[in-house]
């Protein structure tokens, strides 16, 4: 069987039997499982079968402002594990991408139209940095990414809340609203969905899927990338800078998740917010990358679902269904794709007993 394609029908064998715990769950607890369906149908387009409105776009418009984020923290997660490593980190990196945007856009500023692509680089620049320093200390003494990247996320986290506080007109809880130039809000993507937060930041989604694909399928830079996380003792003797690949693979991984902090502070809320814990975006980025298999399309397939069970959640919540079982879902099937190894010998075993049964209607025939 092709990796490929065996890779994909476990990750939708995961997903079907996430949601089936999911309705399971409601079923146990008393709920017509017919709400979550509901739900999905109302997240994606707006359409509500019980209640029968008609199609409300505002729906669509905050699931995909919800995914978009969560899109890019797994290609982040899913860039590193591509390249042999493991960037726990994106957490942090988003973090100090969403307070460098909000900075360049309150202090610098600039002509409309330049302003929102430097405050978006700047923040993308900024995770980069943020990924750098566990790339560095991977590379220099082989401390684990892992240790560093969770130490660098809660350095991330009260960083930024600092430096958010210490900005010209903030509270103790938020900045002020950013100047419409750095904005990366539209009237016109606002207008289309039914006055939703759809923003500009869905075109930098795209090049950053695109640019994911290309680099790491397209090109000798991503060869090389790849082959150091295959095999670094391989690739060295091979002539290739391990090391310095080490070192852009977290960059790279750093700067998307940037870019995903940039989009949040930039399109969807116009200004700086002082955090008292983690958002998760970042470790929602794990579960995106695992279930879409580090591949560019099933990344953003993955995430847009993870999106939709963060969307539904109010909706189940109106219907008296907890929004914990958004969240069970969600850990279901991250839970189911962790089982892989299971599911994929599961798959091996139904194919060998239609085989076996196949053998036995032969061999019957034969015998007639």
């Amino acid at each position: 069987m092709n990796n490929k394609k065996e890779t994909l029908k476990i990750s939708l064998i995961a997903i079907f039997l996430g949601i089936l715990l999911g309705v399971v769950i409601l079923l146990v607890s008393g709920k017509n499982p017919f709400l979550l369906f509901n739900s999905f149908l109302r997240g994606i387009i707006g359409v509500d079968l019980i209640k029968g409105n008609g199609v409300n776009l505002r729906y669509f418009g905050e699931f995909i402002v919800t995914s978009m984020p969560i899109v890019l923290t797994g290609l982040s997660v899913g860039f590193a594990y591509r390249t042999g490593l493991f960037n726990i980190g994106a957490e942090g990196q988003l973090m100090v991408g969403a307070m460098t945007s909000i900075v360049v856009a309150i202090l610098v500023p600039m002509p409309a139209g330049i302003h929102a692509i430097v405050c978006v680089l700047s923040g993308t620049l900024a995770g980069a940095l943020w990924g750098f320093i566990p790339g560095f200390f991977k590379s220099k003494w082989n401390v684990h990414e892992v240790v560093i990247c969770i130490m660098m996320n809660y350095i991330g986290l009260y960083f930024s809340n600092w430096a958010i506080r210490s900005l010209p007109g903030s509270t103790e809880s938020k900045s002020e609203i950013i100047n419409s130039t750095a904005s990366l809000s539209s009237s016109f993507l606002a207008d289309v969905t039914n006055h939703s937060r759809l923003n500009w930041g869905i075109i930098f989604v795209i090049l950053a899927v695109v640019a994911y694909w290309f680099i790491l399928e397209k090109t000798s830079f991503g060869y090389n990338l790849r082959a150091t996380g295959f095999n670094k003792e391989g690739a060295r003797y091979a002539g290739m800078k391990v090391n310095r690949n080490i070192i852009y693979s977290m960059m790279i991984a750093g700067a998307l998740a940037g870019l995903a902090g940039a989009i949040v502070s930039l399109g969807t809320f116009n200004m700086g917010r002082v955090l008292t814990t983690f958002e998760n975006y970042g470790f929602d980025g794990i579960a995106v990358a695992l279930t879409g298999a580090c591949n560019a399309i099933g990344i953003v397939l993955s995430g847009l679902l993870f999106g939709l069970l963060k969307v539904i959640q109010p909706m189940l919540q109106i219907n008296g269904v907890p929004k914990e079982i958004g969240e069970i879902i969600s850990s279901s099937i991250v839970l189911f794709v962790a089982m892989q190894y299971g599911i994929k010998m599961f798959i091996v075993w139904i194919a060998k007993k239609k085989v076996e049964k196949n053998d036995k209607t032969t061999i019957k025939e034969g015998g007639q």
